[in-house]
Order: C-alpha cells, then sequence, then structure tokens
C-alpha cells in the first residue's frame, strides 16, 4: 500500500469513527451514551416549556433521554433539564405520557404507511400466510389480544421478531378497523422504521420483544 492509499484510508476511518461518535448522544439520567435513533430528543419552547421533539426535527438545543419511563421522571424531579439548558424551565407533569402518545401515534402512522405500500397485512390468516411464505420481517402482537391467538402467532413466527407493544385498536387503526391483533411488516425502509419506533415505544410501556 502507496504512502497516499495508507493516508486516504486512516482519513475515511477518522471520517467514519467521527460519524458514529456525531451519531451519539448522552441521556441526561443516566449519563449512557446511545446512538441518537434509539433515543428521545427534547427542546425548549420559547416560553421555556420542555418539548419532546421524537421526530428530531425542532430547532434549538437538543437534550436526550434514553426511551424510558423512568428517566424522563427522573430528569423531571432532579432538575435534569434545567441543569442542561442552564435555565429555569417548566416541565409538564404529563411529559412522560406525553412521549408515549407521540412514539404511539409514529407507530401507527409507519405501519399506515406500510400498509398502503403493500408491505404490511393484518389479521391471522393473513399473517399466518406471510409467515409460512417466508414474507414477514416482523411480527407486531397487539399486547392486549387474546393469549391464545397471540401464542400461536408467537409460534409460527420461529425467528422472526415479535413486539407486542400496541393495542389492538392502534394496530386496527393503521388498517382502517376497529381493531387487529397481529400484523406483519415485509422487508424494506418501513420495516426497519417500525422496529425503531416499536423499541423506543417499550420504553414507555409494559412489552414483550
Amino acid at each position: 500500500m502507496t504512502v497516499m492509499a495508507a493516508a486516504e484510508r486512516d482519513q475515511q476511518n477518522d471520517a467514519a469513527a467521527s460519524q458514529a461518535q456525531a451519531a451519539m448522544r448522552r441521556c441526561l439520567a443516566t449519563g449512557e451514551s446511545h446512538p441518537r435513533a434509539a433515543m428521545i430528543r427534547f427542546v425548549l419552547s420559547p416560553d421555556g416549556i420542555v418539548v419532546p421533539d421524537v421526530a428530531g426535527r425542532l430547532p434549538g438545543r437538543g437534550m436526550w433521554l434514553s426511551p424510558d419511563r423512568d428517566h424522563i421522571n427522573t430528569a423531571a424531579k432532579k432538575n435534569l433539564f434545567a441543569r442542561a439548558a442552564r435555565r429555569s424551565v417548566s416541565v409538564p407533569p404529563d411529559l412522560a405520557d406525553k412521549v408515549e402518545a407521540l412514539l404511539a401515534k409514529r407507530c401507527v402512522d409507519t405501519l399506515s404507511l406500510a400498509r398502503r405500500a403493500g408491505q404490511a397485512v393484518a389479521g391471522f390468516e393473513k399473517v399466518k400466510g406471510w409467515l409460512a411464505g417466508g414474507r414477514a420481517v416482523l411480527v407486531l402482537c397487539a399486547r392486549d389480544g387474546a393469549p391464545g391467538g397471540v401464542g400461536k402467532i408467537r409460534a409460527l413466527a420461529g425467528s422472526v421478531p415479535v413486539m407486542s407493544v400496541l393495542e389492538t385498536a392502534e394496530i386496527g387503526r393503521a388498517f382502517g378497523r376497529e381493531s387487529a391483533v397481529h400484523a406483519v411488516l415485509a422487508a424494506g425502509g418501513l420495516a426497519e422504521r417500525m422496529r425503531a419506533e416499536t423499541a423506543r415505544l417499550a420504553g414507555l410501556r409494559s412489552a414483550v420483544a
């Protein structure tokens, strides 16, 4: 390897390391660093109210927490938001509930997009068919679904990941119906997004992964 090639390789490695570091964020509650995509960002409104920014797009200096209800409550009780912002702030008493609702909506919206794109189906027989055909890469079972039906789908899933974090009404909403207990997604960007969003929501809810 020439000196120039080695230098280019080192520059590429340094750039990759810098990007990886930039993608990490430190949790206010634990001090641990995690990929930013797996965390919850918060910002301050113009009047100093702590606002959850689950999409990571709002303007302002971000404050980050792991997606965990206890961590959010700890940050509120110990004034960690105020310390990070270096100013007085107002924390809504139902901040953790707001985060949960926003994450749940993102999950429903993502599942709805997948359904419209032909990358998701719901209902026991359709889910069973996709699993048998090897098309499913992610299974969703409602956490309030009947144990018998959920258990059958889990058995059929085999090595396919199963997430039980959404409610029957939420899965149903994504498919334009009153309720649904099971759904599956095919491989693609929407399945990856769904996997990430349900993982974040699991920290705010009692979930079985």
